[in-house]
């Protein structure tokens, strides 16, 4: 039930806490510009620094990714799902809201099984990032998330963490360059 609700906030263009697998994020769908717009205000977040998209498969991530190479499509796909978050050529549609001032965009295959049914539900990759305003310390529960942003989200599903302890390494697929580790 309490999924079901995130759903339907998400596909009204509301903004959503959710547990992930190390940290609470923020997220909304990617069609939702406005929403997107709203997240970036509210985590005081530049735009320029780009956002990640979960999803529950990769077909959900490729609207927004330009024709990957077998080669890099194989490497991903060998560590999804789980904490691996890729940097892939962005598809040219795809919003500068989401990739930031970069021709790439950060997309993982989440293993957590609720991003994973959310995202499932909604029939589309989520944005998604830390459940913090920037520079402000990382939200581990509900409760964090509630003390840092009040009454300014939509919705706050409460849930476990995954048993990472820490947020997913980010890779550059083309040129392996570890971008967070």
């Amino acid at each position: 039930m309490k999924i079901r609700h995130a759903v339907h906030i998400l596909q009204q263009g509301g903004l959503i806490a959710y547990p992930t697998e190390a940290v609470f994020g923020l997220g909304c769908l990617p069609e939702h510009l406005h929403s997107i717009k709203r997240l970036l205000q509210i985590k005081q977040r530049p735009i320029e620094k780009g956002l990640i998209l979960v999803a529950s498969d990769f077909y959900q991530l490729e609207p927004y990714l330009a024709e990957l190479k077998p080669e890099i499509l194989h490497k991903i796909q060998a560590s999804w799902p789980g904490p691996a978050t890729w940097l892939l050529p962005a598809a040219k549609q795809t919003s500068p809201l989401i990739r930031g001032h970069f021709d790439t965009i950060a997309v993982r295959v989440s293993a957590h099984p609720i991003v994973r049914e959310l995202c499932r539900q909604c029939r589309s990759a989520i944005i998604s990032t830390s459940a913090n305003i920037t520079g402000k310390h990382m939200t581990y529960s509900a409760f964090d998330v509630r003390l840092q942003f009040q009454d300014k989200l939509d919705y706050i599903l409460n849930g476990s963490l995954g048993d990472s302890d820490k947020p997913s390494v980010i890779i550059n697929a083309v040129t392996d360059q570890i971008i967070r580790s």
